[in-house]
């Protein structure tokens, strides 16, 4: 048998690492939805400012709206103490995964309830992102949802 010499265990070490990364390559999936967060996300980072405020409010409020998870959708109930601007509430579910899933849509409130059909939200994970004015003073609520 001929002797290994450094030259030989070079080449070996050189082979196996070029096959390691083209086994990395062919196993692992290619990122088929790599779409960024935000269309436009420098002008929302230009406007997060007023977010931050907005959150900042609804943290000092006593009561928040509730969300509760149905078989016909997301019911969203606002405490009696909060009175809406002209009763308009915005609404964003926010899929991280796949912006196609998004729903937003501006609503007016009925006896301080309103509902986010079933048929609209599709399996998965959500952010919902409710906005709303009281006293010309800006709110934001953000909730975790999982939707099965």
């Amino acid at each position: 048998m001929k002797n290994l010499n450094w030259g030989h265990g070079l080449m070996i070490a050189l082979g196996c690492f070029i096959i390691f990364i083209l086994t990395l390559i062919f196993t692992f999936p290619t990122g088929n939805n790599a779409d960024l967060v935000s269309d436009n996300y420098y002008e929302e980072e230009l406007e997060y400012q007023k977010i931050i405020d907005a959150k900042h409010n609804a943290a000092k409020l006593k009561q928040l709206p509730t969300q509760k998870l149905t078989t016909n959708g997301i019911e969203i109930t606002f405490p009696e103490n909060i009175v809406v601007d002209g009763n308009k509430v915005n609404f964003v579910l926010f899929r991280t995964e796949d912006s196609n899933l998004d729903v937003k849509k501006e609503i007016t409130l009925h006896h301080n309830y309103f509902i986010i059909p079933s048929k609209v939200i599709s399996k998965g994970s959500y952010t919902l992102k409710l906005r709303w004015t009281e006293n010309k003073k800006p709110y934001q609520v953000d909730y975790d949802i999982v939707w099965k």
